[in-house]
């Protein structure tokens, strides 16, 4: 750890495990291909993201049992160091059985996450301010397990705070509710409403700057101005919650310009980053030639300046 180290935070890591079917009967036994695995929770993803753009990142949290292995396994072979905290229950597993036609049926089924006993926080926490030594920037990302209490992002965010280094939070619910008031650097939220007063509302809570994604719009707030940002492309986009929050990293650590931001996150989430599945696992992928064209289509508009 050389001080410039993006540090993402996932407390509820997941294994996703894929299978192909030729048939999705209800009754009988259908045969299966073998299982392919992936690694997930918004936090990994962030971490893979940042990695095939060339940043330096440590991906840390909980993970435990035979899910927790393959899930650092798997982000060992992308290329992202990991530090995760063992845990004894069995970190969440997701099931898809899909057809091997891209636009075939498919089906999903998500398990709880594990528990979490106060001695493994107490060690998580533990780990998480040693790290903190190291960090350029710390990303915390997703739900939480059960077993833990709303309020431990806000201490998450605190330990950070205090030691100098910048936070990105990327929480809902009650976990922002607690955590907002404990001062990150940027919260990233997402709403289903045009709620154009919800950026402002986080960063009067405590929040340096607030990024809030509604469909394929992205406003931005901050403590002297606001921008919003979407692609000028015909018919809606789905951005990449990941890949949005990955983007909008870098230009938090160098001070970019929120026009320059906006533009690097909108075209990672809009489709330049991907996973390339393989028989190996796959990699991830930044193209760059995508990424280029979705630049370049970012509309980014300054709004109302308080």
């Amino acid at each position: 750890m050389s001080g410039d180290v993006i540090v993402t935070v996932t407390l509820n890591a997941a294994l996703h495990v894929s299978y192909t079917a030729d048939e999705l009967a209800t009754r009988g036994v259908n045969p299966v291909s073998r299982p392919g695995y992936r690694a997930g929770g918004r936090g990994v993803t962030v971490a893979r993201v940042l990695r095939s753009f060339g940043h330096d990142v440590l991906a840390a949290g909980l993970a435990g049992g035979a899910s927790g292995e393959l899930i650092r396994d798997d982000l060992a072979r992308s290329g992202v160091p990991t530090e995760f905290t063992l845990i004894r229950g069995e970190s969440r597993r997701f099931f898809r059985f899909a057809s091997p036609e891209p636009s075939g049926p498919q089906i999903r089924f998500g398990e709880p996450g594990p528990y979490i006993t106060t001695e493994e926080l107490g060690r998580f926490a533990a780990d998480y301010r040693a790290l903190l030594g190291g960090a350029a920037a710390v990303v915390l990302c997703g739900s939480l397990p059960d077993g833990l209490p709303a309020d431990t992002y806000g201490s998450l965010v605190t330990y950070a705070v205090e030691a100098g280094v910048p936070v990105i939070l990327d929480v809902g619910g009650e976990e922002l509710k607690h955590a907002v008031g404990h001062g990150p650097a940027l919260v990233v939220a997402e709403t289903s409403s045009a709620d154009p007063g919800l950026g402002t509302a986080l960063t009067r809570l405590g929040a340096g700057a607030a990024a809030v994604a509604t469909g394929d719009l992205v406003r931005v707030a901050t403590a002297g101005e606001e921008w919003t940002a979407r692609l000028g492309t015909p018919g809606p986009r789905h951005l990449a919650r990941g890949a949005l929050v990955a983007g909008l990293v870098p230009g938090q650590l160098l001070g970019w310009s929120w026009p320059d931001r906006l533009r690097h996150a909108l075209a990672l989430a809009a489709g330049a980053w991907a996973h390339v599945p393989g028989e190996s696992g796959g990699r991830d992928h930044v193209d760059l030639d995508t990424y280029e064209q979705l630049l370049e289509a970012v509309q980014v508009e300054p709004a109302i300046t308080r």
